[in-house]
């Protein structure tokens, strides 16, 4: 766990428990949008601030939350919540030719990640933001990392990731630092998601299939 000495914040736990009672039956919460202060704060390390049961509630709240968007990430500060916690998940697609490197990337509940580069290796391929909605950008990033993070059972892991599953690792892992995508992107390749299935992409793809450009992180 997150220690034997460790104790739970009431006020915060009970601000968390009100926040997921906003999300109704269907526990999809709102994702805060560009401009909200809290996506600019550096986030408190997580240390067991939470019961067990309220933290169990707040993964899966943001879980059907990011997957109803559609995502492959969510961070805690998209929520409204400065904690440094984040969730990751995404799949294979059908298209193998993909130069982005996709890859099986299981569920993860990221608690306090980092990660630093391997080699010097980048790649620059079309970003986009559930904290950004509406557009996407080239962003360079490092090709393979070692991520570090620990899990909501307090369990700490350490793994090499590698191309599109990298990629997310540190999407997620900036937003809890307040960093954008934007921030770093290539501004003038900046397009809506319209723009850039008609003139930016090899097949243009319906609009509502965002898993076709690379899901918002």
């Amino acid at each position: 766990m997150f220690g034997k000495n460790t104790k739970v914040d009431l006020e915060l736990n009970r601000e968390v428990e009100q926040l997921l009672k906003t999300g109704g039956k269907e526990r999809i919460l709102p994702i805060v949008q560009a401009g909200e202060p809290v996506l600019r704060q550096q986030t408190v390390q997580y240390s067991g601030q939470l019961s067990k049961g309220t933290l169990n509630k707040l993964i899966d709240t943001m879980h059907t939350t990011m997957l109803e968007a559609p995502g492959v990430g969510l961070a805690a500060t998209q929520i409204g919540l400065g904690l440094a916690l984040a969730v990751v998940e995404d799949h294979v697609r059908d298209d193998e030719d993909d130069p982005r490197e996709i890859a099986e990337f299981p569920f993860h509940v990221i608690i306090n990640p980092s990660y630093e580069p391997i080699g010097d290796a980048t790649r620059s391929f079309y970003e986009g933001c559930l904290s950004f909605d509406g557009y996407q950008a080239v962003r360079r990033r490092w090709l393979d990392i070692t991520a570090r993070w620990t899990d909501e059972n307090g369990k700490r892991h350490e793994e090499r990731l590698h191309g599109w599953p990298a990629r997310i690792f540190q999407h997620e892992t900036d937003h809890l630092s307040g960093e954008l995508y934007i921030d770093k992107a290539e501004i003038r390749s900046l397009t809506t998601y319209e723009n850039l299935e008609d003139f930016w992409c090899d097949d243009p793809v319906p609009t509502d299939a965002a898993e076709e450009l690379g899901f918002e992180l």
